[in-house]
């Protein structure tokens, strides 16, 4: 990335002309008053009028800024090729500061994320970086925040936006995952036949337990082929328990024993 045309430094002091002199610093903004190259004054937001000859003037934008770092090309810690896109949100908390302890606050932040960075990712393998790339981030802000606040600027995130492989290692990557996920979908297949096992052997013990409840599973397949307008042409079945045990009347059997010897 080009940071010399990003952070051209357009907070340099310019002289004002003439005697008199009138300011007008909007509610974002920050004005550093130099007389003859000495800081002299902070003005807020506001109209404000000098006299005299020999003054400058800085504005310092307030607001929260963000800038991108795209493409870093970094080494992991077992030596595999990156590159990784971070964004910062920072804000100038000492205007002061940001203007006379360096010469380009912008481009200091920008190098020392960068050192930052550098030294987190050679640090980390490659799988870490996959799967731990908030942590990165917050690993990142604790690095960066200290080294920002010397020169007046607070930064207030610093996010990790893509880590991009080379493309055999993607290719790579992809397979375990898809071995990973079938390896997943076989184990739940055979969770659930097991389970389908398990239900089938507790029926077959009930029934075997309670030979009555056959009669009545055969009742429900009755009914419910009934129901649906079906002709069921069925046979007795050879386990069927009868759902009574009552004797048959002992006369008629007596009276058929008699007419069998007659």
């Amino acid at each position: 990335m080009n940071t010399d045309l990003l952070f051209l430094n357009t907070t340099e002091p310019v002289a004002l002309s003439g005697f008199r002199h009138k300011v007008v610093i909007r509610e974002f903004e920050c004005g550093l008053l130099y007389r003859h190259g000495k800081l002299v004054e902070r003005l807020d937001s506001g109209r404000h009028i000098r006299w005299g000859f020999g003054y400058a003037l800085a504005k310092m934008d307030l607001r929260k800024q963000s800038f991108s770092i795209s493409g870093q090309e970094l080494l992991s810690a077992d030596n595999v090729g990156i590159k990784v896109s971070v964004a910062v949100n920072m804000q100038v908390a000492d205007p002061v500061k940001a203007m006379n302890e360096v010469q380009e606050w912008r481009g200091h932040v920008y190098n020392v994320v960068q050192l930052a960075l550098r030294t987190i990712i050679a640090a980390q393998p490659v799988e870490a970086l996959l799967s731990q790339r908030l942590e990165i981030g917050k690993q990142l802000l604790a690095a960066v925040r200290p080294e920002a606040e010397k020169v007046g600027v607070t930064v207030h995130a610093t996010e990790v936006k893509d880590v991009m492989f080379p493309g055999e290692l993607k290719k790579v990557f992809t397979e375990v995952l898809k071995a990973k996920q079938e390896g997943q979908a076989a184990l739940e297949r055979a969770r659930g036949e097991s389970a389908a096992l398990r239900n089938l052997a507790n029926a077959a013990r009930l029934l075997e337990d309670n030979p009555a409840l056959q009669n009545l599973r055969l009742l429900q397949s009755i009914t419910a082929a009934g129901a649906a307008g079906n002709t069921l042409v069925m046979g007795l079945p050879a386990g069927f328990v009868p759902l009574s045990n009552r004797k048959a009347p002992t006369g008629g059997g007596d009276a058929n024993k008699k007419e069998a010897g007659e």
